[in-house]
């Protein structure tokens, strides 16, 4: 018997997320996900009137195409999935990961090959810009493990989390979208010795409210290129491109990364932001406020949206926020302020608008958690 979440959360990934209109094309790209869940967004779009495309793979069958495409791989397996994409009106990634490292220990080299031949044809420069597009994940043993829950009390998480009352969140993060539209100058204070300077001056502002991202609960600009000063110091495990990194500390000068740590392997961190020129500049700030996240699992569709964090990624910006820097890297690196992660403070011109995670003015205060 199909789960009856299924249908709730096909139907707002049909409808409020991609909003699909009649004789629009969609296509549903699963990775280890259950047939059910495909076949509840098959039946949610047709009962718009849409036309469903599906691609069912798998994260180990991926890892072997990747490790080992020659560039000539790359090129023609880029050519054929960018000649479906430019069909499509809307884009559905549903994600799963029965291991969460399934990508781990790729070779540095080959993954800059599989961004630029395969990654940034298909889906930054045509997925992203030319569809209504989201990407979620799907929950699995190995993600119940990284949020230390139950497979059971994790898949109830899961569906709560994804199924908010984003209608009443797009209302509520309003304001702060117009204060930042506004804002010149962001400070930030946090745990260790987190103490961040940049400018947010002309740059676009975007509020999430489950448009992208599922589940979804951010707004989100990017700094002024050059004129990020001081340290960020995030306080949640991250894994990117497969590998986990925790405890990263980042100094900036004129905007510019210029020195990376962590626990562990230095050496990769600063690999991955040795990628391209763009790469230890920053192309995201957000502050997230989903009621229903409050501690990391390592899955950064759902720590980017933590009540109480904000997030500062280097690498490529969005085109709606665009301030210049090209990367191939985006990396969604999170602090949590909330007392219970060691506080701290988020200012616009000089007003703090948000201390220890809570949101201080009256017309930001819907947004507390």
């Amino acid at each position: 018997m199909q789960d009856p979440r299924f249908g709730r959360l096909a139907d707002i990934l049909i409808n409020h997320s991609c909003r699909l209109k009649p004789g629009e094309h969609v296509l549903i790209e699963s990775f280890d996900a259950p047939d059910g869940m495909v076949e509840a967004l098959i039946d949610a779009a047709r009962r718009v009137g849409g036309h469903p495309h599906i691609a069912v793979r798998s994260q180990r069958l991926m890892r072997a195409m990747n490790e080992s495409a020659s560039e000539e791989n790359l090129k023609v397996w880029a050519a054929c999935d960018l000649f479906r994409m430019e069909r499509m009106h809307a884009y559905i990634g549903l994600r799963g990961a029965d291991n969460a490292n399934e990508m781990s220990g790729l070779d540095g080299a080959q993954l800059q090959r599989i961004g630029s031949l395969y990654q940034h044809p298909v889906h930054l420069e045509r997925r992203v810009k030319h569809t209504n597009w989201v990407v979620l994940r799907w929950p699995s043993a190995s993600m119940a493990q990284l949020a230390k829950r139950s497979t059971r009390a994790f898949e109830d998480f899961y569906f709560d989390v994804c199924c908010v009352d984003y209608a009443t969140m797009a209302v509520n993060a309003e304001p702060l979208a117009m204060r930042m539209r506004t804002c010149d100058k962001v400070h930030i204070l946090g745990p260790n010795d987190t103490d961040l300077r940049f400018s947010i001056k002309d740059i676009g502002v975007v509020p999430c409210t489950g448009a992208r991202n599922i589940p979804d609960g951010e707004c989100f600009t990017a700094p002024v290129r050059d004129s990020v000063e001081g340290v960020v110091h995030y306080n949640t495990p991250t894994i990117y491109q497969g590998t986990s990194f925790s405890n990263v500390r980042l100094e900036f000068s004129r905007g510019k990364i210029v020195k990376a740590t962590c626990d562990g392997d230095n050496d990769r961190l600063n690999a991955i932001f040795d990628l391209d020129p763009g790469a230890r500049y920053v192309g995201e700030f957000a502050i997230g406020f989903n009621p229903k996240v409050m501690h990391p699992m390592q899955d950064i569709l759902f720590d980017e949206k933590i009540a109480g964090s904000f997030h500062f990624t280097p690498g490529q910006c969005y085109e709606e926020t665009e301030n210049g820097n090209r990367s191939q890297v985006h990396w969604d690196l999170v602090a949590i302020q909330r007392p219970d992660y060691g506080g701290g403070t988020i200012a616009f011109d000089g007003e703090v608008i948000r201390r220890d995670g809570v949101f201080l003015p009256a017309d930001l205060k819907p947004l507390n958690y």
